[in-house]
C-alpha cells in the first residue's frame, strides 16, 4: 500500500493537493487527527485500498508529535510512505487569510495573524525537517496541480533530484536544499533580441553556450553534484532540491535548470520547475 502524508501550513494550498491526489486514484482523508493514521491505514488496508491520502496538520496539535514514529512504523511494516509539506511565505499567507477572510485555526482572537503564523511553524517544524517540501509562494493553482501530478507520478524507490530556476528579486525557494547564484554570468535580458524569450528558447541557449564562464560554471556544479549525490543517497534521501538562481528567474537560471536536468537524467530520477515562468 502507498500512503501520501500531505501536511504543512495552514493557507499552503493543502486541500488542492488532497484534491488532485484524489482525482488521481487515492483515498483521501482531509483533517486526520495523527493518533488515528495507523487505524484508518490498517482498516483501508484490509478494504482493499492500494494508494492513501491523508492531510495532517496543526489542527491535530494534540497528537502531532506522534506522527514521526508513526510514519517509521508504517514504513517498517512494508508501506511505501511518503511526507510531503506545503510551504509559503508570512507575507503571502497573510494575503492569502485576508482575502478569503477566513480565521486561521490556531486564531484565540489573542494573537495576531502573522504570530499564529509563526506558531505552527514552530509546531510543524519536526514534520518540515522530514519532508519533500514545496514552496508554493509564488504558484498559482494550476501550478501546484501540475507539481503534485509530477510527484504521484514518481517513481519512490530512486532519490529524485529537483531541479528549479528562480529569480532572486522574488526571493529564494523555502524549499531548496542547495542554492546556486548564477548572476555573476552574462545577462541575455540587457540584449534587445532576447529579452522577450527565457532560458529554453534556442537563441538564448546560443549566447549562453557561446561564454566561457558559463560553460565553466556549468562544468562546476555538475562535478559538485556528481561528487555528493552518492553521499545524499546513502544518507536515504528520496528527494533533493537544486535550486539556480538568476536575478529575474527567466533566462541564465532557466538554461541551468534546462542543461542540468539534461545531465542528471541520464542515471537519476529528475523533475524540474521554472518557479518565474510557471507562477
Amino acid at each position: 500500500m502507498q500512503l501520501i502524508v500531505i501536511s504543512g501550513l495552514s493557507g499552503s494550498g493543502k486541500t488542492i493537493a488532497l484534491t488532485v491526489l484524489e482525482d488521481s486514484g487515492y483515498y483521501c482523508v482531509d483533517n486526520l487527527p495523527a493518533i488515528l493514521l495507523r487505524e484508518v491505514t490498517v482498516y483501508l488496508n484490509q478494504s482493499g485500498h492500494q494508494r492513501m491520502a491523508v492531510s495532517i496538520d496543526a489542527r491535530s496539535r494534540e497528537t502531532l508529535h506522534l506522527l514521526p514514529q508513526q510514519l517509521a512504523d508504517l514504513r517498517l511494516q512494508g508501506m511505501d510512505v511518503h511526507l510531503l509539506f506545503l510551504e509559503t511565505k508570512t507575507d503571502t499567507l497573510v494575503k492569502r487569510f485576508s482575502e478569503t477572510r477566513r480565521r486561521h485555526p490556531l486564531s484565540d482572537n489573542r494573537m495576531t495573524l502573522p504570530e499564529c503564523i509563526q506558531l505552527e511553524r514552530e509546531m510543524l517544524r519536526e514534520i518540515h525537517d522530514l519532508a519533500n517540501r514545496i514552496d508554493t509562494s509564488d504558484l498559482s493553482a494550476n501550478s501546484l496541480r501540475a507539481w503534485i501530478r509530477d510527484f504521484v507520478g514518481l517513481n519512490h524507490a530512486h532519490l529524485t533530484l529537483l531541479f528549479q530556476s528562480f529569480g532572486f528579486k522574488h526571493g529564494i525557494p523555502l524549499d531548496a536544499d542547495m542554492v546556486f547564484d548564477v548572476r555573476c554570468l552574462p545577462n541575455p535580458h540587457y540584449e534587445a533580441l532576447l529579452r522577450p524569450l527565457t532560458g529554453k528558447d534556442q537563441a538564448v541557449i546560443d549566447y549562453l553556450d557561446a561564454n566561457a564562464d558559463v560553460n565553466r560554471m556549468l562544468g562546476d556544479i555538475k562535478r559538485f553534484l556528481d561528487d555528493w549525490l552518492p553521499c545524499f543517497i546513502r544518507d536515504n534521501r528520496n528527494y533533493l532540491t537544486v535550486a539556480i538562481g538568476c536575478t529575474g528567474g527567466r533566462h541564465r537560471s532557466v538554461y541551468f535548470v534546462e542543461r542540468l536536468a539534461q545531465h542528471f537524467r541520464k542515471e537519476n530520477q529528475v523533475l524540474l520547475r521554472h518557479r518565474e515562468l510557471d507562477a
